[in-house]
């Protein structure tokens, strides 16, 4: 049967490296009834000294912040889990990988309270090429303003990338979706532009790049940071403030940004043409100086990039070859 979903063979669970199929957990779990889980997006690219992690230890250091505002804490280190995600890459023989860690609460309480139930890390990796398509980089995706708000502050914390925030963002997919959208855009309580449904979001007016001022309604990301200081190198002016709902339609140009997402042009908002309906000049340099970095084409002056280099002997290996057992 075919699958949406890029099946690759292994996945850590835990401490043990067990196949795909078997990365599963009782539907009584916690996670499933409340969803107690944060995770994070990682990406690592293709290199001549091997895949190449974009940006790691801030990744896990959000990880364990996502954790802490939930009041999980889990036993392995930012080091144990990052030779076992480097192990997993390369047990799964992946070049270019999506890396998702998640932390989540198991099997245990049964109601809302979750302190009996116990926190476990998994990690998978698998191959995901552009988020929003193969042709999205350069064309661009249409995309339009959802009926949903972003959680209002003190509500949901939006500063934790937590499964259950991404409830908001799935009403806001299908309806973007069932408008004839590739995705949304979403409001903050107050009416002003917050984030995409799992993205940040970037626009230009007047060769000046505009992004909405980190607040409560939105993930503050990892991509985004990078696209500042990229800004910056590149000597594009950058203004943080609230933007109005309005400044979408009048904008030069407008665009996307994630560890999935990468840097992707909206060519319309609400079937309203941005700028040239194409990926704009602003865009265009901001997105061909991140993948040149990425792809070691450009020098990686901020030190984004590490080597993700499996360990000696293999942390991440599967139960039955630690124990002389062939799989």
């Amino acid at each position: 049967m075919s699958t949406v979903f890029p099946v690759t063979e292994w996945v850590w669970a835990d401490g043990e490296v067990v196949p795909w199929r078997d990365a599963t957990l009782h539907v009584m779990s916690h996670v499933v009834h409340y969803g107690s889980s944060v995770f994070e997006g990682i990406r690592a690219y293709a290199s001549g000294q091997g895949p190449m992690y974009f940006r790691y230890p801030e990744h896990m250091r959000r990880l364990r912040e996502s954790a802490s505002i939930y009041r999980m804490q889990y036993a392995w280190t930012d080091d144990e889990l990052r030779a076992a995600t480097s192990d997993l890459i390369a047990l799964n023989g992946l070049d270019n990988a999506y890396i998702r860690p998640v932390v989540l609460r198991g099997l245990g309480a049964a109601g809302v309270d979750p302190e009996a139930s116990p926190v476990q890390v998994f990690i998978a990796v698998w191959s995901w090429g552009a988020y929003l398509g193969p042709e999205a980089l350069e064309k661009g995706v249409d995309a339009g303003v959802a009926s949903w708000f972003r959680p209002a502050p003190n509500t949901h914390p939006n500063m934790a990338k937590a499964g259950g925030n991404y409830l908001n963002g799935q009403l806001m997919k299908m309806e973007a979706k069932r408008h004839g959208y590739e995705e949304a855009i979403a409001l903050s309580v107050d009416g002003l532009v917050s984030e995409g449904s799992g993205q940040n979001i970037f626009l230009v007016k007047d060769g000046t790049l505009h992004t909405p001022l980190v607040d409560a309604s939105f993930l503050h990301g990892i991509t985004r940071d990078s696209i500042l200081a990229l800004a910056e190198d590149l000597g594009i002016p950058v203004k943080q403030a609230p933007i109005p709902r309005e400044q979408l339609y009048i904008a030069d140009e407008i665009f996307f940004c994630g560890t999935a997402s990468e840097i992707t042009p909206v060519r319309s908002v609400d079937h309203w043409k941005i700028g040239a309906g194409m990926c704009g000049p602003v865009t265009a340099r901001l997105q061909q100086r991140f993948l040149a970095i990425v792809s070691g084409e450009y020098p990686d002056r901020h030190g984004w990039l590490s080597r993700a280099e499996p360990s000696v002997g293999g942390v991440a290996r599967p139960a039955e070859a630690r124990a002389g057992v062939s799989v």
